[in-house]
């Protein structure tokens, strides 16, 4: 599908301005077009009289500064709002630099994470008009309302945190278009009471939940209009007990009915009391998602980086999902942190992939504009990126070799146990100690290949084969058997050939992508692919798992 913007425009309300349409525009650049932008539906939700006047239009990274600033152009705003994140801030900029070249009478006000925090010495601040920090639901119609009318706000405006109960809630404009092809991102909650200094919601006082019948009024709308994937953004959505169960509970209802709901929460890991396992326990395969964040099973780091955790009650929780519901475990953990080791993060790895989550999403600390961890840099000799995402590049227990070394481990666990598409092959070459195991194939598989990106998954097949028994984590065989088997579960009627006739992978020459069986076609689903390919993994007979060599 054509990445093009989204936008939506309604009745006119009134106003005692004399403005005409596309007055004021609101924009942000996506990561994927599969994305939508709640904060942008938020303000525009809370522009009052001047909604009327008011678009919002979508774009995302990938597409060309010049073609997106030529659409906003046409539209011909005397506003436009961005909305600045850590994946767009380097698009963004150049963006509000070419439409200042262009007509530099256009008042550009710029909101968002990325650009609340330490913006003085950035280039986006120098080229906007203005710039509010913080939570900019109600400031930014506050701003539009002074600037239409020719006063001048502040080049900075603080937006005070509002009563989220007295917003004016945004679900009413998703459109037909993003019903049908997006994510739905929703908020039964803001804030998180927890410090965990690498994280910016360490700077919020509290969780503030949403008037709950007033939100479930909102979800059933969405429910009716045809949407079936809902992404919760919530940092701690089981923080309260009574609103979580009742949420489950709601989309619980319409799942007897209608098998096709996806819904995605951010769980407190050691938070899971015996009602809540009740209700998960009911929801069917393909229609759960927890991401829990676990970050380090590291006691010293923990507390380092004043993160409250019980790793006993973690562990037991993460167990009891894994043998007592469908839910699909998406596990976070964080390289880099203040005063791990590699070594005691592959303990924490380890101890991770034991609990068999059905994914780990490793990632490296990065420098968040704004957060606790920034005051650590020199007590920890911790180097970061100059440019976005400023993932850290060496610190006092870590050098930048190791960093690259892990960063390499991360992308390609992705592709291999993440996406679900060696699941019959990954008992092999993991064995009993997964870290060490897996880190030796990465090593290999980059030495080869010089490759982290576009490795279609006929070359990821050779790669894995020949680097898992050159190394010696699996005998030849075995690992035939298991290539096979995975890609015929990933929809292929035939393996390639030199699976087919055990011969070595022809690694030197193009790689022709094979077609996947039709008949293995997924049906319309509101499950993502990924999630569908780690279904069932447990009624699956898996290869015996390889001796560690």
């Amino acid at each position: 599908m054509n990445s093009q913007p989204i936008t939506f425009h309604h009745a006119p309300k009134s106003t005692s301005l004399q403005l005409r349409d596309n007055s004021i525009v609101l924009c942000t650049l996506n990561a994927r077009y599969i994305h939508s932008s709640l904060g942008l539906r938020y303000l525009y939700a809370n522009m009052g009289s001047l909604q009327s006047a008011t678009r919002i239009v979508e774009f995302v990274i990938s597409q060309r500064t010049n073609d997106i600033a030529e659409r906003l152009l046409e539209l011909d705003p005397e506003i436009i709002g961005f909305g600045v994140y850590i994946w767009n801030i380097q698009q963004t900029t150049a963006l509000i630099s070419l439409i200042k070249n262009i007509k530099p009478e256009i008042k550009i006000v710029i909101g968002g994470p990325e650009v609340s925090y330490e913006y003085i010495d950035t280039n986006i601040y120098h080229l906007c008009d203005h710039l509010i920090t913080g939570q900019a639901d109600l400031a930014f119609s506050q701003v539009c309302n002074q600037l239409l009318q020719t006063a001048a706000p502040p080049k900075v405006i603080d937006a005070q945190v509002p009563d989220i109960n007295q917003l004016e809630l945004p679900y009413s404009f998703y459109n037909s278009e993003d019903i049908a092809y997006r994510v739905m991102y929703v908020e039964a909650s803001r804030g998180c009471p927890f410090k965990c200094e690498f994280c910016l919601s360490a700077l919020d006082k509290t969780a503030k939940s949403f008037e709950l019948e007033q939100f479930l009024y909102e979800m059933e709308q969405l429910y009716n209009r045809g949407t079936r994937r809902f992404k919760f953004v919530d940092r701690t959505f089981n923080l309260k007990l009574s609103h979580c169960t009742r949420i489950l509970q709601f989309f619980l209802d319409r799942i007897n009915d209608d098998r096709s709901l996806f819904l995605h929460f951010e769980v407190i890991p050691d938070k899971l009391p015996d009602a809540l396992k009740h209700l998960i326990q009911q929801f069917p395969e393909g229609s759960l998602q927890f991401e829990i964040g676990i970050q380090s099973f590291n006691p010293e780091v923990q507390q380092t980086i004043n993160r409250r955790q019980n790793i006993e009650k973690t562990v037991q929780n993460i167990e009891w999902l894994r043998k007592h519901s469908n839910a699909h475990i998406h596990a976070d953990l964080i390289f880099g942190l203040p005063g791990e080791t590699l070594e005691s993060f592959a303990d924490g790895f380890n101890q991770l992939a034991k609990l068999e989550p059905h994914e780990i999403q490793l990632g490296l600390l990065k420098r968040l504009r704004g957060s606790p961890i920034v005051e650590r840099s020199n007590q920890y000799a911790m180097r970061f990126e100059n440019v976005a995402p400023y993932q850290l590049l060496q610190n006092s227990t870590v050098d930048f070799a190791t960093m690259q070394r892990v960063q390499r481990f991360a992308r390609y666990w992705d592709l291999i146990a993440n996406s679900g598409r060696f699941k019959f092959t990954l008992p092999l070459l993991l064995g009993d100690d997964p870290f060490d195991r897996f880190m030796r194939l990465s090593d290999w598989v980059y030495k080869f290949s010089q490759q982290t990106h576009k490795i279609n998954y006929q070359r990821l097949l050779g790669l894995v084969h020949r680097g898992a028994t050159e190394i010696g984590l699996c005998a030849v065989e075995p690992m035939y058997d298991a290539l096979a088997a995975d890609s015929f579960a990933n929809g292929y009627k035939h393996p390639p050939e030199w699976i087919s006739k055990r011969q070595q992978p022809p690694m030197k020459e193009r790689i022709v992508e094979l077609e996947p069986n039709d008949s293995s076609a997924d049906e319309k689903s509101s499950i993502p692919a990924r999630q569908k390919r780690h279904l069932s993994r447990n009624s699956q007979q898996l290869p015996a798992q390889a001796d560690s060599t």
